[in-house]
């Protein structure tokens, strides 16, 4: 199945390395490149890509703001991309604010290319980028900055089941669905069943949104 890949950075150098690189997977399109994210907003109710890779920080239209109006759309436009956050800086609070509005995870710009292949490749199958250290650290850092939530979210919890929070927790600290398995003995299958109805429960879109409302909410501690 081919994937679609929309570009948005304000360097022209770096747009044409990572269209380059891309482009010469058999299973990639790259289906055009933006300089700014008041074009790559355009551009990609044009070109309707199933992942958009978004610098965060561009003049005009940052990253941030870019990805808010992909992932929550006006009435009538039905298209959704996922967003894959770019980044020099491995802390950066426009990458966290990006993630609580929906991107599924983030890459520093200088990580080898292979990882970039992979990552468009694990978000534009429906996971969330988070096996980085680094996304884990940045979550942690900055809920660190925020007293956890005594309101809403924490009330949330209320309605998982113990075994759903304890998949949660699992999660929130970078587990695979196999390595949850191992630890929780079940089966991977199992373990999927857990995080599908978490996220059905908790009105979230992926793990890294999992992530961010498991910090938010009190239920993992920043530093665990």
């Amino acid at each position: 199945m081919m994937t679609r890949v929309l570009i948005v950075d304000d360097q022209a150098m770096v747009r044409a390395g990572f269209a380059a690189l891309l482009a010469a997977q058999s299973d990639i399109d790259v289906v055009g490149e933006a300089p700014d994210g008041e074009r790559g907003v355009e551009l990609s109710r044009q070109t309707r890509p199933d992942v958009v890779l978004m610098d965060v920080r561009m003049p005009g239209m940052n990253g941030l703001a870019a990805a808010r109006e992909l992932l929550h759309p006006p009435s009538g436009v039905t298209h959704r991309p996922r967003v894959l956050m770019l980044t020099t800086f491995d802390v950066d609070d426009y990458v966290y604010e990006a993630l609580r509005a929906g991107a599924s995870g983030f890459l520093l710009k200088d990580a080898p290319p292979a990882d970039l292949i992979a990552a468009v490749r694990v978000v534009a199958s429906g996971d969330a980028l988070l096996a980085p250290s680094v996304t884990r650290r940045l979550i942690a850092d900055f809920v660190k900055q925020r007293p956890a939530a005594r309101g809403r979210p924490a009330q949330r919890l209320g309605g998982l089941t113990e075994r759903e929070t304890e998949v949660l927790s699992l999660v929130a600290r970078g587990l695979s669905n196999a390595e949850i398995a191992q630890t929780l003995v079940l089966a991977e299958q199992t373990v999927k069943t857990h995080v599908s109805r978490v996220l059905t429960k908790l009105g979230l879109r992926d793990r890294a949104q999992a992530v961010v409302f498991a910090y938010e909410s009190g239920l993992v501690a920043p530093g665990e």
